[in-house]
């Protein structure tokens, strides 16, 4: 029997997988790697298997993530990238906006549904979100049990330098991830290590600004490396149509308040009209004029309930022209009047769900 040995290297005492680790193990037996600037970390599977079913390390990362929660909704944190989400009822199904984005759930669920498809994210699977995509959302919380998370913005400028550093380098098989842009993935033990140690350098300053950036950066690594890496690569692939249909949305959320038109979209990503209304409709379930309506009136909500405006005073930067228009729409979407939706979300009854 071969015999070597496992050294890890660490920084707190709390982490069972930031602590000292010396093992042996036979040569043959399964085992994984996690790279940091900081961390080289290496560990049988049934260890990590451990960590999965262990409800204290998962207590842990609530009562980390909890330091950051400044009351119901998205706060945000050191680490501008990332954002912690607290709710403390249950929210039933409604419109919600997310950016790209990854969320990871430690407590509590969420069930999403994008026209006929219906996904849950909770402590077992995380959420990955490739473009700014609205869907509707039910919440299953309650004071005794709230749901607790974190959501990392996905960046392209570090997913470009991810993919240019892995190079021709596999990581493993990837089955092929769902064209809609939205995706609920499984957990694995790479992902989880990193996100305690994520939450652990949000609770320093210094930590935060140093090693948070780097942390985030190991996570959107892994997650390339995951079942549904192959939806973030083809972001940066600019003749796939994934990739040209994430830069219409990407110009529709610089330019929203233009008058735009489907053909001036598709002539932005070098498509043909009828190319781009089947290709937007693959990866958003809607059509190009249903998105820009459901991404002006989030837009407006959040205008209202955040910087205060009017109904009428929004609708116009969101860039409705009828005033009157815009409030039929919005009831129609939201299931009720802007003021009645503002004044119910500052009531602290409701939750505004945008990442």
């Amino acid at each position: 029997m071969n015999v070597g040995f496992i050294l890890g290297i660490h920084r707190h005492s709390g982490n069972a997988y930031s602590s000292l680790l010396i093992a042996c193990f036979c040569k043959n037996q399964e085992k994984r790697v996690i790279l940091s600037p900081i961390y080289v970390i290496l560990f049988p599977l049934s260890v990590r298997d451990e960590y999965m079913q262990n409800p204290s390390s998962r207590q842990r990362l609530v009562n980390l993530a909890m330091l950051h929660a400044t009351g119901n909704g998205v706060s945000q944190t050191p680490i501008p990238q990332v954002k912690v989400i607290y709710i403390d009822r249950h929210g039933a199904r409604a419109p919600v906006l997310y950016d790209p984005c990854i969320v990871i759930i430690f407590q509590g669920h969420k069930v999403g549904y994008l026209g006929d498809k219906i996904f849950q994210y909770d402590p077992d699977n995380y959420l990955l979100m490739t473009v700014p995509l609205p869907f509707e959302c039910e919440s299953f919380a309650s004071p005794e049990n709230p749901l607790v998370g974190i959501s990392i913005r996905v960046d392209i400028p570090i997913l470009q330098d991810l993919l240019i550093e892995m190079g021709d380098d596999s990581c493993g098989e990837k089955r092929r991830a769902d064209t809609t842009g939205i995706n609920s993935v499984p957990l694995n033990e790479a992902i989880l290590c990193a996100t305690e140690r994520l939450l652990e350098a949000m609770a320093n300053a210094r930590e935060a600004r140093v090693l948070g950036p780097w942390i985030v950066r190991e996570i959107l690594y892994h997650i390339l490396c995951g079942p549904c890496g192959d939806s973030l690569q083809a972001l940066m692939n600019r003749y796939s149509h994934f990739s040209q249909i994430a830069r219409a949305l990407r110009y529709i959320e610089s330019y929203y308040a233009d008058n735009l038109s489907v053909e001036r979209l598709a002539m932005e990503v070098n498509m043909s009209v009828s190319a781009f209304h089947h290709n937007f409709k693959a990866v958003t379930n809607t059509s190009p004029v249903q998105y820009l309506k459901s991404y002006r009136l989030h837009k407006a909500r959040l205008l209202m309930v955040h910087d205060g405006l009017k109904a009428n005073a929004a609708s116009i930067q969101v860039g409705y022209e009828s005033p009157s228009q815009f409030s039929r729409e919005f009831k129609r979407f939201f299931g009720v009047t802007p003021g009645d939706e503002v004044a119910r979300l500052r009531s602290g009854s409701g939750v505004v769900e945008i990442s």
